[in-house]
């Protein structure tokens, strides 16, 4: 037997056996048979690393007789992508997802050998459940280690969209998100099971559930910059059923992070963060599915394969067993207070979970009626973009609103005067916004509202910002430079969490541009010929070509003007992999903050020298970018250990209005 094939097969007994004795320690209260299990946890990541090993062996040293390294590998293919084969396939992919949770959960364990420990041993069988499921599947449904009859000479190469940087970040930092987000699920279920439902459970996991949100977010960017820059269509985002598997549970996990606060602040709210806590695990285990099932057609998923029953039973239950113990312990989950007032912070915290629920059913409704059709009437009837885009897009605007309101109200109760004194200023800046807009020219109603609830949202952020500031410097005496990086790190979860809200601003105004003013023109060229678009003139200069033994190259070499000044030479290219013989299309991009301008080469005819070119001037795309840079730096100082203390609290305070402006 292959090492790798025996290392997961005790992998499978160790994980097997940790669950037996979590649950069994866990209510015979035997801490000998928790720390056992535990060990075997420690012993089930240890073996999934040799098997990983053992596969990345074989894929470096070109094993061809191993099928997995046949069929996702050649000897001319570049290291880097011969290193990310792992996750190219399906049976490398799940050893992949396996070896992150199994890590995890080490992690998880180590963290909790002091504290929690009613909990742990529910946790560890949570997480060594969901390892069992993976362990079964790499056994005997899809291993990844079976032997050809035969050597074959070459492999047959990884699929060529795969062969890009953004594919060797993507799959692991989407991987990582979605596998983390059953570490507060775990915690979840073994709150429900002890009955100890406090906050215990939600601060335990905090750092954990934002660690996970961050690598989601992550995973969405990189793959919107992946599809950007390998498909060739112009845009980034094209409501796949694979994108929005990615981004369903990135929904409800903001959600949860804003409606936890609710729960640590007045103890309300305690079943919807639960709901939202098992909801978001289901929707990566469906995610999973959906990627894995093959019964949806998608540039992301796998090839059709008999997993999908299996994930299908394994959503089942953990979704039953779920329901019953929430509704098990419903009674001692009941809220302890009550909104005081419809405004309130925790009334648009509320709002906000609303909508981007709402966002995700609707996703999930567009994503799944295809398939429900097919199997109900025989007929296959596609939702595409305009459906999400109708639905979408104005709760997208209101969730946007609610990102600027949120922050400038109090909690519990605010008054009218203190409402007025608070919105009133970054209101009036969106409104003139909107008007200069309009004057301007804009008669885009879509541009006109988001454009300047944009505005609206970051006026509100900055005046955070200086009045927080200048309480430090009334008070402290600090300059302001010094005032603000201390006003950051007292305070972190606050103003690491206003520096997401900039990102996410920011990522807006990028969709409202490339949606609304994003310009596009096809047109076929002879040499020397030229055309104009979004300002640019752009002169068509000949074919170069070019061949290596791994892929043959087809290069078009496009002159780009302002006026008489050449500012860039765009070389869009078509590429055929040699190996799996199959062409792709590698776009070029004249970016700029303001506008990018992105060049396809669509066809090009030997016989008459004349080439098909689709360009696209793409405004403001440059920000979503940007933005996903803001949003990685928030949250990264959000997660940050550190705080502000009772005594800085008292030394800092100032008051501006009624509202405390420094914590």
């Amino acid at each position: 037997m292959e090492v790798g094939a025996l290392a997961l097969t005790i992998g499978l007994v160790c994980a097997a056996y940790s669950v037996a004795m979590s649950l069994a320690g866990g209510f015979l209260r035997r801490r000998d048979w928790v720390a056992s299990a535990e060990h075997a946890a420690y012993a089930t990541w240890g073996l999934t690393l040799i098997a990983v090993a053992w596969l990345l062996n074989a894929l470096v040293s070109h094993d061809f007789n191993m099928e997995y390294v046949a069929s996702y590998s050649s000897t001319t293919l570049p290291w880097n992508y011969t290193v990310t084969a792992l996750w190219g396939g399906q049976q490398g992919s799940l050893l992949f997802w396996l070896l992150i949770l199994t890590s995890v959960t080490a992690v998880v364990l180590l963290q909790n050998r002091e504290r929690n420990r009613d909990l742990m041993p529910y946790v560890t069988a949570v997480l060594m459940t969901t390892s069992v499921f993976f362990l079964v599947l790499l056994n005997f449904v899809t291993p990844p280690f079976q032997r050809l009859a035969f050597t074959p000479a070459e492999g047959r190469d990884l699929n060529p969209l795969l062969q890009n940087y953004w594919m060797q970040i993507h799959p692991p930092s989407l991987y990582i998100g979605f596998v983390s987000c059953a570490v507060p699920f775990a915690f979840g279920i073994a709150a429900l099971v002890t009955g100890k439902l406090g906050d215990v459970w939600i601060r335990t996991t905090r750092r954990w559930t934002l660690f996970a949100w961050f690598f989601l977010s992550l995973g969405n960017l990189f793959g919107a910059e992946w599809a950007y820059l390998v498909l060739g269509w112009g845009g980034y985002w094209a409501w796949d059923p694979v994108e929005n598997a990615a981004f369903m549970p990135w929904l409800t996990c903001t959600a949860f992070l804003h409606s936890v606060m609710i729960q640590e602040k007045k103890n309300m709210l305690k079943v919807w963060n639960m709901v939202l806590v098992i909801l978001t695990f289901l929707l990566t285990i469906f995610g999973t599915f959906l990627t894995r099932s093959g019964v949806i057609s998608s540039v992301h998923s796998f090839t059709q394969s008999g997993l999908g029953p299996f994930f299908i039973g394994f959503l089942a239950i953990a979704a039953v067993i779920s329901l019953a113990l929430l509704l098990w312990r419903l009674p001692q989950l009941k809220s302890e207070n009550e909104l005081d007032s419809l405004v309130s912070r925790e009334s648009t915290f509320l709002f906000n979970n609303l909508v981007l629920v709402g966002i995700a059913f609707a996703v999930f409704w567009g994503t799944v009626f295809p398939v429900l059709s097919e199997w109900v009437r025989g007929v296959k009837i596609t939702v595409g973009p305009p459906f999400f885009n109708k639905v979408n897009a104005p709760l997208g605007l209101i969730l946007l609103f609610l990102t600027g309101v949120g922050p400038l109200i109090a909690w519990r109760r605010a008054g009218w005067q203190s409402v007025r004194r608070n919105l009133v200023p970054p209101f009036a800046v969106g409104f003139a916004s909107g008007v200069v807009l309009l004057a301007a020219g804009m008669r885009s109603y879509w541009g006109l509202i988001s454009f300047p609830t944009a505005v609206f949202v970051l006026a509100g952020i900055v005046m955070e910002y200086y009045r927080g500031v200048r309480a430090r410097q009334a008070v402290i005496g600090e300059n302001p430079l010094v005032a603000l990086v201390h006003l950051i790190g007292k305070n972190r979860r606050r103003y690491g969490g206003y520096i997401i809200h900039i990102g996410v601003v920011m990522m807006f105004a990028a969709i409202t541009g490339t949606s609304v003013f994003k310009q596009e023109q096809q047109v076929t060229l002879s040499t020397s010929q030229t055309f104009a678009i979004g300002g640019y003139t752009l002169r068509y200069d000949g074919i170069e070509q070019e061949s290596t033994p791994h892929i043959a190259y087809l290069r078009a070499k496009i002159t780009v003007l302002q006026g008489d000044k050449v500012v860039d030479v765009l070389k869009p290219e078509k590429r055929f992999y040699k190996k799996p013989e199959q062409p792709t299309t590698e776009v070029a991009i004249r970016s700029t903050l303001g506008a990018d301008l992105y060049l396809v080469l669509g066809s090009f005819d030997d016989a008459t020298q004349l080439a098909t070119f689709l360009a696209y001037v793409n405004p403001l795309v440059s920000f979503l970018w940007w933005g996903g840079v803001v949003i990685a730096l928030g949250t990264v100082i959000t997660m940050l250990p550190g705080g502000v203390t009772a005594r800085e609290t008292a030394m800092a305070a100032g008051r501006f209005g009624d509202r405390v402006v420094v914590e």
